[in-house]
């Protein structure tokens, strides 16, 4: 049985594991997020960068939900960081999805380089305010990068959507997540390619459970309060990483679990100048 969803620090309701849709685009992207919408996903997450906004619109308005059952993010990008431009670039994410609004818009990246994340914040503060979205956030935010955002608008993210899984567990961020009230989701929960998946210490967890290791891995997440967006184009890969509802890691597992972890240091770095959009 699927447990309560999160309360946002807006009051927003949000699911408690998600879709990411990248890199697909055009029918295949569609296809996925309905066969994602048939299984029970309600959180779907977009972005101006994937281009895949339409795709993702179409398929929730050819799935007959209604849409107060589902909650939809988009990211904006660099381009838009200005308090006119982030009001730009909503309407463009409105447009494309074809929806009447989203449940919560996102700052890409910060690009420190650029110096204009504060502006951005301060435009989904706007937006938030005319109670156009009913959430506002970040992705890939440093601590630093919230402490700036905080102290200028007095406003905190409802969410930072950050690289995360158990080889990259973000332990600082996550605590100054927690310390603000913010709810981590985590992009790439099952790591890039393969390597978490065939982990020793994670294959032989899963095979005393009965379970993926995928499953193994997004477990870890649930239970740590963060919000993974796993992606898949495999419809049995899909519904396994939804069912994750009726089994525990033990802390004993928890803890094998958490020795994986490579540091911070193994992210992307948001400060670097070549990351970001």
């Amino acid at each position: 049985m699927t447990p309560p969803p999160i309360t946002l620090l807006h009051g927003v309701d949000i699911p408690r594991i998600g879709l990411g849709t990248w890199p697909f685009v055009g029918e295949e992207c569609q296809q996925i997020v309905r066969t994602a919408l048939d299984l029970g996903y309600r959180l779907i997450d977009t972005s101006h960068k994937y281009d895949n906004e339409d795709a993702v619109g179409e398929a929730i308005r050819r799935s007959g939900i209604p849409r107060d059952e589902l909650f939809v993010t988009s990211k904006f990008n660099k381009e838009n960081h200005s308090v006119d431009g982030v009001r730009t670039a909503y309407e463009e994410s409105l447009r494309r999805t074809g929806l009447d609004y989203l449940d919560l818009f996102l700052i890409h990246w910060p690009v420190p380089a650029l110096n204009r994340y504060v502006d951005a914040w301060e435009g989904l503060v706007a937006l938030l305010e005319a109670g156009s979205v009913r959430a506002i956030g970040v992705s890939n935010f440093k601590p630093a990068h919230l402490d700036r955002i905080i102290a200028a608008t007095g406003y905190v993210p409802d969410v930072n959507q950050i690289q995360l899984s158990i080889d990259i567990a973000r332990t600082l961020p996550r605590t100054a997540h927690d310390n603000l009230g913010i709810t981590t989701e985590a992009w790439s929960p099952l790591g890039r390619g393969a390597t978490l998946r065939d982990n020793e210490q994670v294959t032989a967890i899963a095979h005393h459970l009965g379970r993926s290791p995928a499953q193994v891995l997004l477990r870890w997440h649930v239970q740590m309060g963060i919000v993974p967006i796993p992606r898949s184009s495999n419809s049995q890969q899909l519904a396994q990483n939804l069912d994750l509802f009726d089994f525990e890691l033990s802390p004993a597992q928890m803890s094998v679990l958490d020795t994986l972890d490579r540091g911070e240091d193994a992210a992307r770095d948001s400060d670097d100048p070549s990351n970001g959009h």
